[in-house]
């Protein structure tokens, strides 16, 4: 049975099973009050838009409404279970401030107008600005929450039509690491693990990933194995005290920035203990004899006096995963956002080829996501890459994308890397970019150094485009805004962070004019008169199933290929793993189960990049060292962070996701429930550094760094001592600046974020600032408004606190019991 109270109780109640059988059915269902199951009139299949998990769910539609939604419990993702953003996250697109009419800039002013007016803008200012300056002055910045046949679409005018290199996704935040460590170490992107493997593993181990927040209902699964028979055995690296460590046969917390020297000297102690599959490593490896050279400098000792760990648990952990008959990794912000995050991320995988511990049930890593679409936002090319896990610096790779288009091969740009995210920010901010259209992202939120972004967002001489669904911090500094659909109210295909392929069927109608994106980005390009090289219509497709069938060839033959699949069949079959094509008509569970990788040297997507400073490598130095295309155990040195706690900034500052809200909340912070589970923002501090600082529970404190402040009510919790937490939730759209006090102009956590990026993978490094916190005012007896249930629980004296506030309307177990009455 589903929990009663999905915020009190996020994870459910348990069906435990145990090591090789099926996970049990468990259907969580929610519907808007006053509707029962049996009025609803359909039920329109889906899947979760607030999270990676891809959950495959229904909408329930009533009189032209969404008004609900149920788990589908046949959906080999999460057999019928909802998390509580599934549960609840959907009344936002029912919200009064959805942008309906275009908008555009008049006297200063952002007013309505038609969309003939708002496209003839925006057509006139890029076709100029493509024509005086080149295709180098336009740049592209989009999401990990849309469809893969608007990304498809968006590749191909970006990179095909208008030929820019400055196309990314927002996934540059929170998951270019994961596609980075996969080419460092694979040769090329593709999640090798499955969900599946955790029906099998005797060890899981979660790097830097609080999967209970993060992705709930894989958690769910994980609790329900551990209350099963031959539970498995947890380890979690973390800096807090996540309900993921509370349940783990071990837990180290490092130092923030350190994980390279942790990985390092449990690597080592697994070569020192002989747990190394040698036949494994010898016949699929290279790179063997320098990770043993690299690693052996880096003693338990040594890696316990960076990371502030004992040695001892160093060694346990080492020992745990050697004496794995099926090791599960999992990896998330925690190493990706942090200092050497891809050198970090690649030695989790060093783990299992080691250990060969990859491509059979229970045995597998998983380079997660962090967004519902990033997985396509990275197959289709919109995120930086070339389409379909090309390689940019392939002749022949170009050659073929450019067939595939029918267009000559020197439109494609590939003259240089493709530019990320943060760079293209930068050519925003210096001026070399004079247009910027900016889809389904609020950088003016979740962009580091947010003083910065908001000036170079808002500087004279660039014409910005925004897309979304409400008006943002972001939109608001736009010239022209466009009205788009969302979840629910467009059709399309979006792929989970195991390679899982779901259909999004339309629901509803969207409200007003809102758009959907496909037909926004359609719109445009035939405004422009784009052309193929026959002088058809370009792109060549005009709806989301003929762009689903113009990427299956695109994506034949390439690891990620979906030609077996199409609507009709996922219609009738529901979520299928890629690559589904003639080989592997059911979906492919594993990748590399056969010792073969994507590494070839006239089939990688990258020829790699040195794992210190970012410097790609050459193709004759790719051949040189991986001839015939075998899995790379790359080898790497700690390097400090940028930048380190010192006497005026001595503590850590680490930042992240939270279970009730996601990203920006513009959506979840449209749903009563979530909003009152977590209503506000909180910063988290050890009970020994509250004690020196004089902070008590829910005081009012403001946390400084180099940057900027936030000021938030304070929650003692387990993060660990030196280290401060704040959620990057929080931004302006819910407040009336004008009007606001100082205290809440300054809650955005990335107003304290550094400008710097791992010199790999390009993306933000969230989790390496250096802060210092004071009391502002006494809380009064008023706890902070962090959750209760999570990573956030009261520990000690401010968990008698918290309790001795109950019974009052404003605590947290109040607002819960009014959230789901």
């Amino acid at each position: 049975m589903p929990s009663k109270d999905p915020i009190a109780e996020p994870w459910g109640t348990r069906t435990p099973y145990g090591s090789g059988q099926p996970w049990p059915v468990r259907v969580d269902l929610h519907l808007a009050r006053g509707v029962a199951p049996h009025e609803v009139d359909r039920w329109v299949p889906s899947a979760s838009i607030l999270h990676s998990n891809g959950d495959g769910l229904d909408i329930a539609v009533k009189d032209g409404r969404i008004v609900g939604v149920r788990g589908r419990g046949e959906d080999r993702v999460n057999r019928g279970r909802l998390d509580p953003k599934d549960l609840y996250g959907w009344q936002a697109n029912h919200s009064p401030d959805r942008l309906t009419r275009p908008l555009v800039r008049r006297g200063g002013e952002l007013v309505e107008t038609d969309w003939d007016t708002a496209m003839d803008l925006v057509v006139e200012h890029s076709g100029r600005t493509l024509e005086d300056r080149g295709a180098s002055a336009l740049g592209f910045y989009t999401s990990g929450q849309l469809f893969l046949e608007e990304y498809y679409t968006l590749a191909a005018i970006a990179h095909g039509a208008i030929g820019t290199n400055h196309l990314d996704g927002n996934t540059r935040l929170c998951t270019a690491t994961a596609a980075s460590a996969l080419k460092e170490s694979f040769g090329c992107d593709g999640q090798p693990g499955s969900y599946e493997d955790i029906d099998h593993a005797d060890v899981i181990a979660l790097y830097g990933h609080n999967m209970a927040e993060t992705q709930a209902v894989l958690w769910s699964r994980v609790l329900d194995r551990l209350a099963g028979a031959n539970p498995p055995r947890l380890l979690c690296v973390d800096p807090r005290a996540t309900p993921v460590a509370r349940r783990s046969t071990l837990h180290l917390a490092p130092r923030p920035g350190t994980n390279v020297a942790l990985m390092n000297a449990i690597l080592r102690e697994l070569v020192r203990t002989d747990r190394v599959d040698h036949a494994y490593v010898e016949a699929h490896t290279v790179g063997y004899e320098e990770l043993v050279r690299v690693t052996a400098a880096y003693p338990p000792e040594r890696a316990a006096a960076i990371c502030d760990v004992p040695a001892r648990e160093i060694s346990a952990a080492a020992e745990l995963l050697g004496g794995a008959e099926r090791l599960v990794s999992t990896v998330l912000q925690g190493f990706y956002q942090s200092n050497q995050a891809t050198g970090a991320a690649v030695q989790v995988n060093n783990v299992h080829l080691l250990r060969g511990m990859l491509g059979r049930p229970g045995a597998g890593v998983l380079q997660m996501n962090g967004q519902p679409t990033a997985e396509n936002t990275r197959e289709c090319g919109a995120d930086g890459d070339l389409t379909a896990f090309r390689n940019w610096n392939n002749d022949r790779h170009v050659r073929e994308l450019a067939a595939l288009w029918n267009l000559d091969p020197l439109r494609v740009p590939h003259y240089a890397p493709p530019t990320h995210a943060m760079q293209i920010m930068r050519y925003v901010e210096k001026g070399s970019i004079r247009f910027l259209w900016i889809s389904a992202t609020n950088p003016a939120a979740s962009l580091p150094d947010l003083r910065r972004v908001r000036e170079f967002l808002s500087k004279e001489g660039l014409f910005l485009v925004v897309q979304d669904v409400f008006m943002t911090e972001t939109a608001e500094l736009a010239d022209v805004v466009l009205p788009a659909a969302t979840w629910g109210e467009k059709t399309g295909t979006f792929t989970n962070s195991d390679r899982t392929v779901h259909l999004s069927e339309k629901a509803v109608e969207p409200p007003g004019e809102a758009r959907p994106d496909l037909d926004i980005f359609l719109d445009y390009a035939r405004r422009m008169g784009f052309r193929d090289d026959d002088g058809r219509p370009f792109p060549q497709w005009d709806d989301a199933e003929s762009a689903f069938e113009a990427w299956k060839r695109a994506s034949q033959g390439r690891p990620c290929d979906y030609s077996g699949l199409s609507y009709e069949r996922l219609r009738s079959t529901g979520g299928v793993q890629w690559p589904c094509n003639e080989q592997n008509p059911e979906g492919t569970p594993r990748l590399y189960a056969d010792g073969r990788f994507w590494a070839g040297p006239d089939e990688c997507e990258s020829y790699g990049k040195d794992l210190v400073t970012g410097a790609p490598l050459e193709e004759e130095e790719y051949r040189a060292a991986n001839p015939r295309g075998l899995a790379m155990l790359k080898a790497v040195d700690f390097v400090p962070p940028h930048e380190t706690p010192d006497r005026e900034y001595p503590y850590a500052l680490i930042t992240g996701r939270t279970l009730y809200q996601f990203h920006t909340r513009t959506k979840t912070g449209r749903a009563p429930e979530l909003r009152r589970a977590a209503p506000e923002v909180w910063v988290e501090i050890a009970p020994s550094d509250a004690r020196a600082e004089g902070i008590g529970e829910g005081d009012v404190v403001e946390v400084r760094a180099r940057r900027g402040a936030v000021r938030a009510r304070a929650r003692i919790s387990g993060v660990r001592p030196g280290v401060l937490f704040v959620p990057f939730h929080y931004g302006y759209w819910d407040v009336d600046v004008a009007a606001a006090s100082d205290g809440e102009r300054a809650r955005a956590a990335n107003e304290m974020t550094a400008d710097d990026w791992d010199p790999v993978s390009k993306q933000p490094l969230f989790k390496t600032a250096a802060a210092r916190v004071r009391v502002l005012s006494r809380g009064g007896g008023r706890p902070s408004p962090a959750p209760t249930t999570t990573a956030s629980a009261p520990v000690g004296e401010a968990a008698e606190a918290v309790e001795a506030t109950r019974g009052e309307a404003d605590t947290l177990e109040q607002c819960h019991r009014e959230g789901t009455r």
